[in-house]
C-alpha cells in the first residue's frame, strides 16, 4: 500500500495582532533555525486560533497504522510565565479527519512554568492494514492554542449538599437523553 505524503505549506497570518487585547506576552526561543524559513511563528490565517507547529525533523518519518506514537520536535521553546495562562497542542483538523494523523496524547498541555523544547506526539489512528503516514520536515502537523487557566479554591467535603429536584446529580454518560 502506498503511504500518504503531505508537503510543507506556507502560512498566512501575522504573529502580531491580539496580544495587546489578551494581555499575554510570550517569549519564544527558536531552537531550529529552519523554522524562520518555514514562516514560523505565524497563524494559518488572520483569525486562526492556533499557531501552526512544524515538524522539525532531519528526515521524513513513517507512522504505521495503530503503531506507536512518535515524538516530533517543534523546534522552539516558549516562556508563558503567567499562571493565568497555558498553551494547548491540538491536532490540525484536516490531517486528523482526512488522513488519520492525530496526537498520541489527545491534547498536549504546556504549563506556564514549562520552558523546555515543545514536542508533538504524532499517531496514525488508521486501522491496521491501511496506508502508512509520512511526516516530512517542515510540515505543519499540529497547532498551539493559548488559553486562560482557572485554578479554583478546592475544599474536601464528606457529602455534597442536596440538589434541587430535576438537577442531574450523579447522572452522566447520556443520562439527560439524546436529541
Amino acid at each position: 500500500m502506498s503511504g500518504s505524503v503531505r508537503e510543507p505549506q506556507g502560512t498566512g497570518g501575522s504573529i502580531r495582532g491580539t496580544e495587546e487585547a489578551s494581555g499575554l506576552d510570550v517569549a519564544i526561543r527558536i531552537l531550529d533555525p529552519r523554522l524562520t524559513a518555514w514562516g514560523f511563528p505565524r497563524w494559518g490565517s488572520a483569525l486562526a486560533a492556533g499557531l501552526d507547529l512544524h515538524a522539525c525533523l532531519d528526515a521524513p518519518i513513517t507512522l504505521e497504522p495503530q503503531g506507536p506514537p512518535a515524538l516530533i520536535p517543534a523546534g522552539f521553546a516558549l516562556a508563558i510565565r503567567d499562571p493565568g495562562w497555558c498553551a494547548m497542542v491540538y491536532p490540525r483538523s484536516g490531517l486528523g479527519h482526512r488522513e488519520g494523523l492525530v496526537l498520541g496524547n489527545s491534547v498536549g498541555v504546556i504549563d506556564a512554568d514549562y520552558e523546555g523544547p515543545l514536542m508533538i506526539s504524532a499517531w496514525n489512528r488508521n486501522p491496521p492494514g491501511t496506508a502508512t503516514l509520512t511526516v516530512r520536515p517542515g510540515e505543519r502537523v499540529a497547532q498551539l492554542v493559548f488559553t486562560r487557566v482557572v485554578r479554583p479554591s478546592l475544599r474536601v467535603v464528606e457529602a455534597f449538599p442536596e440538589v434541587e429536584a430535576g438537577a442531574r446529580g450523579a447522572g452522566g454518560f447520556g443520562s439527560t437523553g439524546r436529541g
